[in-house]
C-alpha cells in the first residue's frame, strides 16, 4: 500500500531532485515556457504554483522565503514586478501542462510546461540583439559594428 506517499523519485537522490526543481522553476520563470518529460511536468505544476502563490503577498518575510527556494535574484524580481501583478485576479492555476508525444531515442513522454497568459517575447531573452539595434544602442553606424565582430572572429 502506498499510504503517505505522496511525489514520483524520478529514480533521483533527494538532493538532485530538489536542485533540479529548483533549476526548472527558475527556467520556467525566465522563458514561461520550458519542454520536459511528462512526469518532470507534472511534478513541478505544484511548486510553481506554490510559489506565485508566496510571490502575490508581496511582503518581505515572503520575498525572504521565495530567495530561499530559488537562489536566483532575477527570478524573485520577475516574480514580485511580473508575474504576481499579472495574477491577482487568479486563484491558482498558474500553469498548464501540454503534452508533445514521445522522444526520440528512448521513447519517453515529453511535455510543455508554461505559464498561463505568459508573454511570447519572454523565450527570447537570450537571443543576440540584431546590428540594427546595437547601432541604435551604441550610435555607432553599421559598418562599425561588423568591422568589429570581424576583428573578434580572427582573434578566436
Amino acid at each position: 500500500m502506498r499510504h503517505k506517499i505522496a511525489h514520483r523519485k524520478l529514480n533521483r537522490t533527494s538532493e538532485h531532485r530538489k536542485a533540479m526543481f529548483q533549476n526548472m522553476v527558475n527556467s520556467l520563470i525566465k522563458y514561461e515556457q520550458i519542454t520536459t518529460t511528462l512526469p518532470k511536468a507534472k511534478e513541478l505544476k505544484p511548486i510553481i504554483d506554490k510559489v506565485i502563490t508566496l510571490s502575490k503577498k508581496k511582503n518581505l518575510q515572503s520575498k525572504k522565503n521565495l530567495f530561499s527556494k530559488l537562489q536566483s535574484k532575477t527570478s524573485v524580481d520577475k516574480l514580485l514586478n511580473t508575474l504576481s501583478t499579472r495574477y491577482t485576479k487568479r486563484n491558482g492555476g498558474y500553469c498548464r501542462v501540454l503534452k508533445t508525444g514521445f522522444r526520440y531515442g528512448d521513447d519517453a513522454p515529453m511535455a510543455i510546461i508554461e505559464l498561463v497568459d505568459r508573454d511570447i517575447n519572454a523565450k527570447k531573452v537570450d537571443i543576440p540583439k540584431k546590428t540594427e539595434e546595437l547601432q541604435k544602442a551604441s550610435g555607432k553606424p553599421s559598418s562599425e559594428i561588423k568591422e568589429n565582430k570581424e576583428k573578434k572572429s580572427k582573434k578566436k
